[in-house]
């Protein structure tokens, strides 16, 4: 690295050059980065779209939109997206504003507020086989919650067979990820002007109206962080899923995830190719309306 004197409107300052032979070696320690990626993500990126075009890997013929026609038509593809997104739904928009509200209860000055910030970011620190070990003992049929029910006078439930089996993951996923999600919120509250806050009270603004108009508009980037990221760990929720259900569950625990790992086990690579695509094109559309709803609506804020 060499460094020359540089004058630029009448002010003299070191500028850095590098030299060939460290543009060189940069070079050099890029290559193997560029191999990585190019091997493990952009090379398996085409592989799919040309497996979602092919009859089979063996014939390798074109058939067109046939296995995307296909896998619209399946009775278990189209299961699956439906609980998926019936699931996503209604855990992602909870685990937003759950995690805000508690947010804004621990900004104020309440009692015992370290220890609720602790309780709430232990589930964080818990394996994924404990979580699922802890979901058995509650809610197996004779778990501890039918054991509440029955001597309440009530019959047991099956609750991964019922129609309650979706609310059960609901609840694990929010305990789950609440925790974290508060935390970012908390962080971003605490990044919002305190002149523009005392602003506002001096003007007589109500508690609604400060949280309308200025702390949603500062919070908005921070929103749609959470949003993105709520809504990949619900397509997470697979793990404690198949771990509490196995391949096949009770039909309205049976995600996208289940579908794929059945269609991969049974080698259908056409089929698992245009479900993969089917659904990387719902996400982008859905994460770029996030987006543009985000920018739509923070605009004069970042400004």
């Amino acid at each position: 690295m060499k460094r020359e004197l540089v004058t630029e409107d009448g002010i003299t300052y070191k500028k850095h050059v590098m030299s060939k032979k460290d543009k060189k070696n940069s070079v050099l320690y890029l290559i193997a980065s560029l191999l990585g990626v190019a091997v493990f993500f952009i090379l398996p990126f085409f592989v799919v779209i040309y497996y979602a075009f092919v009859d089979n890997p063996i014939n390798h013929q074109f058939v067109g939109f046939e296995n995307f026609i296909r896998i619209i038509q399946n009775s278990s593809f189209k299961q699956a997206a439906w609980n998926t997104a019936t699931f996503s739904l209604v855990a992602v928009p909870l685990a937003v504003v759950l995690s805000l509200l508690m947010a804004m209860i621990l900004e104020e000055n309440i009692p015992l507020k370290s220890q609720f910030r602790t309780f709430f970011l232990s589930p964080m620190m818990v394996p994924v086989a404990s979580i699922v070990l802890i979901w058995q003992v509650l809610f197996d049929y004779n778990g501890a919650i039918n054991e509440v029910v029955k001597s309440l006078g009530g019959a047991p439930i099956d609750w991964f067979k019922s129609e309650y089996s979706q609310i059960i993951i609901v609840v694990l996923f929010l305990w789950k990820n609440l925790g974290y999600n508060m935390i970012l919120f908390m962080s971003a509250l605490s990044a919002i002007p305190r002149d523009v806050l005392e602003v506002a009270v001096l003007e007589s603004a109500s508690e609604w109206q400060i949280f309308r108009y200025i702390k949603l508009r500062y919070l908005s980037s921070t929103i749609l962080f959470v949003t993105i990221l709520s809504l990949i760990n619900s397509f997470k929720v697979f793990r404690e899923v198949y771990l509490l259900t196995g391949d096949y569950p009770y039909d309205s625990l049976y995600m996208l995830q289940h579908f794929m790992n059945n269609t991969f086990k049974s080698l259908d690579y056409q089929k698992l190719s245009a479900a993969a695509i089917i659904m990387g094109i719902v996400m982008c559309i859905v994460i770029g309306s996030l987006f543009f709803a985000e920018d739509h609506y923070g605009k004069d804020v970042e400004g």
